[in-house]
């Protein structure tokens, strides 16, 4: 059986903490021909001197320190018919790259990648709370690939996807002036061009989420900011799912706002929000008694508002730096 190569790109910066077990968990995928190539942002910490340890793993320098312009320069490395988008943050099952690129090779897609199992960055409540408000569907909405689909479907993106390598030929390389969200882009570019984006469930990636309310709030408004900010610096906008934290936030302040001067507007302004808080209510209830420990329910119900409002926020800030 022809094995085609895989290049596996993984940028990295300061990932001292998890860039072992990523490497180890990409060795040791049942896949034979492939290609590592990690492209270093300067770290500053113990990352490279890891990296360093593993053979047959090529280290190319990234002097600028952000996200897509590492990706870029490890696609002009890679040798492979195929491109595998890696996050350091990031381990993977046995089987992930073989599934992914079986559907390539049958060519029922031009892009596969699998569901996102998120984990606890650390051992506590919090930790715990954030890992599962980021793998459900109140939480992230219509993020297919994180939360627990079984069925292999078309979606609009994927984390961490193989690709064919001529993909990039066709619609260019990701966008340089987007230091986030430069993925959303790139699926949503080879979707316009007419081109195929396959879940593939039983490929199985495993990512360390952030473990404090603080680091939940940072990455997430900057999450909403950089989806907003894709529309000024690449014209090719994003998908409506990603603009309801957005509508919300906006939603909350002129609501509050107008409430003050009738009372039609206040009814409904309480009737939505109290429905908000209803269901967020709900859901953090609903996981803490599946995972059988009440205290869970308030750290949830936390996380819940904190992405929500953090990721809309975000983005209204955004717009503020267009205008």
């Amino acid at each position: 059986m022809q094995y085609p190569k895989v290049s596996i790109i993984i940028p990295a910066r300061n990932e001292e903490k998890h860039i072992e077990k990523c490497l180890d968990s990409i060795i040791e995928n049942d896949y034979p021909n492939k290609e590592i190539i990690v492209v270093d942002g300067k770290s500053e910490d113990k990352t490279r001197e890891i990296i360093e340890k593993f053979e047959n793993v090529k280290i190319v320098d990234n002097e600028d320190k952000i996200t897509p312009v590492a990706l870029n320069l490890g696609i002009q490395e890679a040798t492979g018919k195929y491109v595998m988008i890696a996050g350091a943050h990031t381990t993977y099952s046995k089987n992930y790259i073989s599934s992914c690129v079986k559907r390539l090779e049958e060519d029922k897609c031009d892009v596969a990648g699998g569901y996102v199992v998120t984990l606890p960055g650390s051992n506590t409540l919090t930790s715990k709370a954030i890992s599962k408000v980021l793998s459900h569907p109140f939480g992230v909405g219509g993020a297919k690939y994180r939360t627990k689909n079984v069925k292999e479907e078309y979606v609009d993106t994927v984390a961490y996807g193989i690709y064919k390598k001529e993909a990039f030929e066709k619609v260019g390389l990701f966008a340089p002036e987007l230091k986030r969200n430069q993925d959303i882009e790139m699926n949503l570019r080879l979707k316009r061009a007419g081109m195929r984006i396959l879940l593939v469930p039983e490929a199985k990636a495993y990512y360390f989420a952030r473990s404090t309310y603080k680091g939940l709030f940072k990455n997430n408004f900057l999450n909403g900011l950089w989806v907003v900010l894709s529309t000024h610096y690449s014209r090719r906008g994003f998908s409506i799912r990603h603009v309801v934290p957005l509508l919300f936030v906006l939603f909350l302040i002129f609501g509050s706002i107008f409430s003050m001067f009738s009372t039609k507007i206040k009814f409904t302004f309480f009737l939505i929000l109290s429905l908000y808080l209803i269901l967020s209510i709900f859901f953090s209830l609903k996981i803490a008694l599946k995972e059988k420990n009440i205290k869970l329910f308030f750290p949830t119900l936390i996380s819940f508002w904190i992405l929500h409002i953090s990721y809309g926020l975000g983005s209204f800030y955004g717009l503020f730096y267009i205008l």
